[in-house]
């Protein structure tokens, strides 16, 4: 069964949501420690061979003017990096660019009200971010 799969590119973390056989439902997959992109790279490869990614939708931070700032250079940088290592390792998966501004707030909203702990929150806040930016492809198609 094919899935898609988003991803909340941080610095320090990649928060991981795929989607159900039927492109209906966002779930939170796993958060991804970053180490180094190679490593990265082989995890999110992991990921595909075992969920049947078939795209992969990349939350895009924006200014709220629109703009592209720091953040989303990085992001672009890593988008290159995962295309080249996708092509090389003979993966035909499309990658889409989902604008992910507020994505990380309402995250962390929907967990305060959820009585979790500031601890607990850090660990799971990147996978529940990706999970809105790939429900809001979900809902937009």
């Amino acid at each position: 069964m094919n899935r898609y799969m988003a991803l909340d590119v941080g610095d320090r973390t990649i928060g991981v949501a795929v989607s159900d056989p039927l492109f209906i439902m966002a779930e939170g997959y796993s958060t991804i420690f970053r180490e180094s992109i190679e490593k990265d790279l082989e995890s999110l490869k992991n990921i595909i061979v075992k969920e049947n990614i078939i795209k992969v939708v990349i939350g895009l931070p924006k200014n709220m003017n629109n703009t592209i700032g720091p953040q989303g250079e990085k992001v672009l940088s890593f988008v290159d990096e995962l295309k080249d290592f996708l092509v090389k390792n003979s993966f035909d998966i499309e990658i889409v660019m989902q604008d992910e501004r507020l994505t990380t707030v309402s995250a962390e909203r929907i967990l305060i009200e959820g009585n979790m702990s500031r601890k607990k929150r850090k660990k799971v806040i990147d996978k529940v971010a990706a999970t809105y930016i790939l429900q809001s492809y979900l809902d937009r198609k």
